[in-house]
């Protein structure tokens, strides 16, 4: 196995193509070395890709444990086994996250459950190589599951692989808190449906009692569903721009049997047209999409958090609740609440922020890697 050498030790399993002592032999991407520091000290092992801005990912720092099949089913069993027994979650869903990359000491992989279908997303050229292990593991975990896989686009060139899919598998419908959800998996909207807002979606229900409710950046109505049959809401009205997830949300209403109104539009353009009417709503939720993925795209997400949120607040009724979301991770939870303050500030309005929180504990993260920790939502009232 081929040893590279890094100017200093680390415990964050990301290792960037800076930190690397010397240019390393030219490996095929995903190749597994071991690495060193300066001092000859061991470091780790991991996947190797001198095409990618992280030049080495590291799976273990242990000299003992050899990545092979064996550590993979390791891996894989223990991450099952906290979901189920730790966490318990068939008691409540048969959907959840599997595999949250490295808080489950796998980077560069998320793994998601809907029902009898398990999807991974491969984020690194190394996950993708050994993808015969890992579905092995699971099907080991899950012996009827279905599988699909997949990396974005601009993932796989970054990391210079070509992920070949297979054909994605027949929709399914999943079951949460009793609220039924259709998920077709090989969409294009991340695995094909948000498990990490499964706890939010939940919490804010209980504010939704008799109340008229708006959803923006819907999606396939996930707050908007939970607003109505679990909060048993007057009104709901869902807002997205994107009419295959509104397509998707009017079967989700169908298949709980509750009327909400869908709207297909620009949430700017939307709020603005609906503002000086003086329509008001109790609860509101604003849950956009991922807005940067580069660092030089923060300033302009953090900008376009700030519009958004002041449109939003100006139709939330006054004592109202906001639920404000970012699941951008590049914006840290300081930042986005800056962007709160600014927002409520420049709509003339006074955020009571009662509780933040996060995703589920179904993604859980490391302390030495903060970057696992990228949804953040914050729950206020507007005054």
């Amino acid at each position: 196995m081929v040893r590279l050498k890094i100017e200093r030790q680390t415990s964050h399993p990301w290792i960037f193509q800076r930190a690397l002592a010397k240019p390393a032999p030219r490996l095929a991407p995903g190749t597994l070395v071991e690495v060193v520091d300066a001092a000859g000290r061991w470091v780790g092992r991991g996947f190797y890709n001198r095409h990618a801005r992280i030049g080495v990912r590291l799976l273990t720092s242990r000299p003992e444990e050899v990545v092979d099949a064996t550590f993979f089913a390791q891996r894989i069993r223990a991450a099952v086994a906290f979901r189920r027994h730790v966490l318990r979650l068939d008691a409540v869903t048969n959907a959840y996250r599997l595999v949250h990359a490295e808080g489950d000491g796998l980077s560069g992989l998320v793994a998601d459950r809907f029902g009898p279908v398990i999807v991974l997303e491969f984020f690194a050229a190394g996950m993708y190589r050994y993808r015969q292990w890992l579905l092995a593991a699971l099907q080991t975990e899950f012996p009827d599951a279905r599988f699909y896989y997949f990396a974005e686009e601009h993932v796989a060139k970054q990391e210079s692989f070509d992920c070949r899919s297979p054909e994605p598998p027949e929709p399914v419908v999943i079951t949460e808190h009793g609220v039924r959800f259709r998920v077709v998996p090989g969409s294009r909207h991340k695995t094909g449906f948000f498990v990490d807002q499964r706890d939010n979606r939940l919490r804010l229900s209980q504010w939704c009692t008799g109340k008229r409710v708006l959803d923006l950046c819907c999606n396939s109505g996930g707050f908007a569903l939970y607003a109505k049959v679990k909060g048993q809401a007057k009104e709901v009205v869902g807002v997205d721009i994107d009419e295959e997830a509104l397509a998707l949300a009017r079967v989700n209403a169908g298949l709980n049997q509750v009327q909400i109104r869908w709207v297909q539009a620009d949430l700017f353009t939307w709020l603005r047209d609906i503002a000086p009417s003086g329509q008001r709503y109790d609860v509101v939720v604003l849950d956009p999409a991922r807005l940067t993925r580069d660092p030089e795209g923060i300033t302009a997400a953090l900008k376009k958090y700030c519009d958004m949120n002041r449109l939003a607040m100006q139709v939330t009724a006054p004592g109202g609740i906001l639920l404000s979301c970012s699941c951008t991770g590049l914006v840290k939870e300081e930042a986005f609440l800056e962007s709160l303050r600014r927002a409520a500030w420049q709509a003339g309005r006074t955020l009571q922020v009662f509780h933040i929180s996060g995703a589920g504990p179904d993604h859980p993260f490391l302390l030495n890697v903060p970057e696992g920790r990228y949804l953040k939502a914050v729950y206020a009232r507007v005054w």
